[in-house]
């Protein structure tokens, strides 16, 4: 119905003047990718709820929510493969019959952006459907659930054109909402499946799945604003566009959906084990859920339909600057720029705030039970955090795009400064000291973490040897092969590099100072004799970039048209000097710290050396001296003489003398 009504509204359901596809087209491309997003929610939602929720012992209903997710997932291949056709179809409708469609449809598929994008994600719906009907294993579900989410890439991406306004905001914000929408709709779906399987266990379930539907409630009503923001611009097109009167529309049902969770979240929930009513209301709630959830997503199609108030193509007339990026060259940055300038990346944003909100909720934790927590580990926490959203979301994420040197200042963040606060803020110990353990065999957020951090491949990664190998290598390898290309010109490109970045700067600083568990560390010369090589490495790195005479990726940043600041070469030297500059200070800093840990292990040391000796009356000391003494007077190999042998010889010596 929620389809139907804003199809109409929103003109989308019209007849087209020009080129129009035919009846089947305007409501069927609607209609399978309302089913399309349905089938990617349900399967997310099986696979996540294996995942956090459900235990393996629970087989009944474990079992269920994996084959409810492998089902989802065929119905997402399927389509996908229909919304793909149509979609081809709606915009070549003449294709449609003659005895060119199937190639016309493979170029389609193979070399234009929104064909190979579709593409994409039925390959991975396929891939997720074989996995999921083959995989019970909660590791391998695990992986396949990050399959999942990985076919959400290509539909964010198709949601918006790369090179148009605002690309890298709007592929953001979709991303949040696909992901978001999927857990929240497709976990509800599978709860209401499973419940019967549950008992007694159907409470904590419940809590489980009740505490995704917040996370990812919070999620879409981020990213529909921002969304809303970027199509509809001001408050006159919100209310007076076809466009902007469904995303009203959608706003309401948000609400609603929203105050029903809280309901449930509130008053329901604890009761669920020992009140029938309450199962009961919680049932009739779910079921008015699903009516909304099933009314919103008709408005979520419909969206995808309806022309935005704003338009999302380039001027008649781009700069440069425009065809490869989508935006404007800005103004020449000065030092309050990167003060006042932001660039929001809405990703980052949503990761920066749950990063600093997860921390204080769990050292309020250990706070309220009477454990002590430092308070110096929530500052460093919160400014290695604070850090990392300047990089992401201010001027370095604007100016980054159009100077090699800002980049490189953003790399140099991202790698060398944020780490030595994160891994001092420790948070592998939080969550060990502050998340519930669980004890019916499914796993959570404590459970995750400790198999990440002690399982095999974890224990590689972040060993002390790999992990200063990655951190130095992983220059080259990306500045010098085609990943800076895709880094510098696809959204996904630089997300992967943030994330690179971070994870590999992490790794190498927790092998030398971290507080949290992890592999063995090598004695403490051993770390320093690590931290001198890395650096060297990565001077040397800088140095060469300095001396360099030859532009990285030329026609991105030597065709940006810029008519201020130093020209690109000139401009990528001075990020080579970035480069081998400003990591000194973050070496300088690990140096000291490495030393001051190894003081204060020397110190430790000696103290328990001397409570040792205390106990014991210096026992282990006078072992140590008994044996010195031996060493200098040896015991010789004959058996001790009697008294009268002894005395008999002194006689006999005594004669021989006279």
């Amino acid at each position: 119905m929620g389809l139907v009504l804003a199809l109409v509204h929103g003109g989308a359901a019209a007849t087209s003047v020009l080129l129009d596809p035919g009846a089947v087209v305007r409501w069927g491309l609607p209609a399978t990718k309302a089913l399309n997003n349905i089938s990617i929610g349900v399967t997310i939602g099986g696979l996540i709820m294996a995942v956090w929720a459900l235990s393996p012992k629970w087989k009944s209903a474990y079992n269920r929510s994996l084959n409810i997710a492998a089902v989802a997932a065929a119905l997402w291949t399927i389509s996908g493969a229909l919304s793909t056709i149509l979609t081809y179809i709606s915009l070549d409708p003449d294709s449609w019959g003659s005895e060119t469609f199937g190639a016309r449809l493979w170029l389609f598929l193979t070399q234009v952006q929104v064909g190979q994008l579709a593409l994409w994600s039925i390959c991975i719906a396929a891939v997720v459907t074989v996995l999921t009907a083959g995989v019970r294993g909660q590791i391998g579900v695990l992986f396949v659930l990050l399959a999942a989410f990985a076919g959400l890439i290509p539909l964010a991406s198709a949601g918006h054109a790369a090179g148009t306004a605002g690309h890298n905001l709007a592929v953001s914000a979709m991303l949040l909402h696909l992901g978001g929408a999927s857990i929240w709709i497709g976990g509800l779906v599978v709860l209401a499946a499973v419940s019967p399987k549950l008992g007694r266990h159907l409470q904590a379930v419940t809590e489980r799945y009740s505490s995704l539907a917040l996370v990812s409630f919070l999620l879409v009503a981020f990213s529909g604003v921002a969304n809303a923001v970027l199509r509809v611009g001001t408050w006159d097109q919100l209310f007076s566009t076809a466009y902007g009167q469904i995303v009203i529309w959608k706003a309401i049902g948000l609400i609603l959906l929203g105050a029903a969770g809280a309901i449930n979240r509130l008053r329901l929930i604890r009761r669920l084990n020992a009140s029938e009513t309450a199962k009961r209301a919680f049932g009739w709630i779910v079921t008015c859920e699903f009516a909304l959830m099933g009314m919103v997503s008709g408005f979520s199609a419909a969206l995808g339909r309806t022309a935005t108030p704003i338009p999302q193509q380039l001027s008649s007339d781009p700069t440069p600057a425009e065809l490869l990026t989508g935006e404007p060259v800005p103004p020449e940055p000065t030092w309050l720029t990167y003060i006042t300038v932001w660039r929001i990346d809405p990703i980052w944003l949503v990761v920066c705030a749950f990063a600093l909100v997860l921390y204080f909720i769990g050292a309020w934790r250990l706070h309220r039970r009477g454990d002590r927590w430092p308070w110096h580990r929530t500052l460093l926490w919160s400014i290695g955090v604070l850090f990392l959203f300047w990089a992401t979301n201010g001027a370095f994420n604007l100016y980054q795009t159009y100077l090699f040197s800002v980049h490189m200042t953003m790399h140099m963040m991202l790698t060398m400064l944020i780490p030595l606060f994160l891994v001092l803020g420790a948070p592998v110990t939080l969550c060990m000291r502050a998340i519930t353990r669980r004890t019916d065999g499914s796993r959570g957020g404590r459970e995750w973490i400790l198999w990440a951090v002690h399982s095999p491949w974890g224990q590689f990664v972040a060993g002390p040897v790999v992990a200063a190998f990655i951190f130095a290598f992983s220059l080259v390898v990306f500045y010098y092969t085609p990943l800076f290309g895709w880094a510098t010109r696809d959204h996904l490109g630089h997300q992967w590099m943030i994330v690179h970045f971070l994870i590999s700067g992490y790794l190498f600083v927790q092998s030398l100072i971290g507080i949290d568990p992890g592999p063995n560390r090598p004695p403490y010369p051993v770390r320093l004799l690590f931290l001198v090589v890395t650096m060297a490495f990565h001077a040397f790195f800088g140095i060469f970039m300095m001396m360099g005479t030859g532009l990285q990726e030329a026609d991105w940043y030597g065709a940006m048209g810029r008519t201020w600041g130093d020209s690109a070469i000139r401009d990528q030297q001075i990020g080579g000097a970035i480069a081998w500059g400003l990591g000194e200070f973050p070496t300088i800093v690990l140096a000291l710290l490495v030393g001051l840990l190894w003081s204060r292990s020397d110190a430790k040391e000696r103290r328990r050396s001397d409570r040792n000796a205390a106990r014991t009356d210096e026992a282990e000391l006078n072992a140590y001296n008994e044996m010195l003494a031996g060493l200098r007077h040896p015991v010789s190999d004959e058996p001790d003489k009697s008294a009268d042998e002894a005395s008999a010889e002194a006689e006999r010596s005594k004669g021989s003398r006279a």
